[in-house]
């Protein structure tokens, strides 16, 4: 079993378990819980396969998959009853998703021989989607939507992964570095509050023109 192959397997477990935690805080039942967990684990490959033509879809052409992602969603739903913090379970489950989904969409993407440009666009594609589709079926605003750097986080360990490879680094070593660096970066970006300014505008004018008409 291959170095990616091994943190695919981590990743989607990782990323179920964090959908079924979500779908907990929303109380969602047993059935609502596996489908957003695997909602948040595949969806993310499925969309970036989708776009770069990549087929067949990795869970059509690997369907244990499926089950891999129930099974991991609910183990986190059993074992979310004796977690007493599981906002940060949660939050650095989704983080190891996010990086090691980018690495992987990346990888993907290269293999298909797109341009630099496309694979970095496609390894945020699959870390960000999952998540993003996770907090739309919890009626959450999504993650990559609010001021935490999430998409950016996602976008470095994107260039940082390449960036690597391309100065001759063994690909074990680029993936693991990659992947520890965007998960520090991360967890930082959380502890600190670290966060991309918000831009504001006085809308005053624009609301008052609006309840005119």
């Amino acid at each position: 079993m291959s170095l990616l192959h091994t943190i695919y397997l981590v990743a989607i477990a990782a990323e179920a378990a964090s959908g079924a935690l979500m779908g907990m805080r929303r109380r969602m039942d047993l059935f609502g819980l596996c489908v957003v967990g695997t909602v948040t684990a595949l969806g993310g490959g499925t969309i970036r396969d989708l776009l770069i033509g990549h087929y067949p879809l990795g869970w059509v052409a690997h369907p244990e998959y499926l089950a891999y992602t129930v099974g991991a969603a609910i183990a986190a739903a059993l074992l979310a009853r004796r977690m007493h913090r599981l906002r940060t379970a949660f939050l650095w489950l989704d983080a190891l998703g996010l990086v090691a989904f980018t690495v992987i969409g990346c990888d993907v993407a290269a293999s298909t021989g797109a341009h630099w440009v496309v694979v970095i666009l496609m390894g945020m594609a699959t870390g960000v989607f999952g998540g993003l589709l996770r907090d739309v079926l919890c009626n959450q605003v999504p993650l990559v939507l609010q001021r935490d750097l999430y998409a950016t986080v996602s976008f470095a360990t994107g260039v940082l992964y390449l960036g690597l490879l391309e100065l001759g680094v063994a690909a074990g070593i680029a993936t693991t570095s990659a992947i520890a660096s965007g998960f520090a970066l991360r967890l930082l970006a959380l502890h600190f509050g670290l966060a991309l300014p918000v831009l504001e505008a006085d809308t005053s004018s624009f609301d008052e023109a609006r309840e005119q008409r």
